[in-house]
């Protein structure tokens, strides 16, 4: 009897779509068979091996990215109910039905689902997070980081540059240049890094620019939704603290 049940089952989705950057978003219904444990990306694969909304019409697939599906890539970042997380560990059972997702409105809209994150990248850029070692010659095993200290860098170096944070960063939009709260963060964790620190100061003037960290409004919105967990008003204070000793020693002359 209960097999019947989950049989005839459904699920309704309500999903934002948008065919191209200069097109108006509209929203279209989906239903979808039930299925136990089933993800919302399962249920938009499923749209698009049947992509026929809710009141029969043959549609066009619906648009979206993923990867790795074990929330690891930060490939498959949406709204979903309201709330920017990822699409691959988003559960429909625990979901309030209709199910309602939108593209991230922070960043623009490629079709559907579909975002270019290349403001998140350009940050990153920005503030160099990365180790600048060239050559390919072997350099040996470098400098070892002390265990105190790698604990919560490896913390940080969690991010997966789902885009999430950002999103639900209220200093975050179209009418400001702030980089947001991953980039802030990723420089805490280079810097800690015993090669890394030696571009300290680089990044640490990066984050003295214009939209750099004094665009943070404390809203602690993005430590409260990352899905991995990075304590990033940590990150952001003590980049905080490290931009300010740093603006001192300028004008000291040291």
């Amino acid at each position: 009897m209960a097999e019947t049940t989950t049989a005839g089952k459904k699920v309704k989705f309500i999903v934002t779509r948008q065919d191209s950057p200069e097109s108006k978003p509209y929203t279209e219904e989906f239903e979808v068979p039930y299925r136990p444990n089933m993800n919302v990306i399962s249920a938009l694969m499923e749209v698009q091996r049947n992509p026929v909304n809710a009141t029969g019409q043959k549609t066009t697939p619906i648009c979206w990215e993923s990867n790795c599906l074990e929330e690891v890539c930060g490939a498959c970042s949406m709204v979903i109910n309201g709330k920017p997380r990822q699409a691959c560990s988003a559960l429909v059972d625990k979901l309030e039905q209709p199910v309602r997702i939108a593209p991230m409105s922070t960043f623009p809209v490629v079709r559907d689902l579909v975002i270019n994150r290349e403001r998140m990248f350009s940050a990153l850029k920005r503030v160099k997070a990365w180790i600048p070692i060239d050559g390919t010659y072997d350099l040996g095993p470098g400098p070892r980081m002390a265990e105190s200290k790698r604990q919560w860098a490896y913390e940080l170096s969690k991010c997966m540059t789902c885009g999430v944070c950002l999103e639900s960063c209220p200093n975050v939009n179209d009418k400001t240049t702030f980089i947001g709260p991953a980039a802030v963060s990723q420089v805490r964790l280079f810097n800690a890094h015993p090669t890394g620190e030696m571009n300290a100061e680089e990044r640490l003037e990066a984050l003295m620019e214009d939209g750099g960290i004094e665009g943070c409004g404390n809203s602690q919105n993005c430590v409260r939704s990352c899905p991995k967990g990075i304590p990033l008003t940590t990150s952001i204070a003590a980049m905080n603290k490290d931009t300010t000793k740093h603006l001192f020693k300028k004008w000291l002359g040291m």
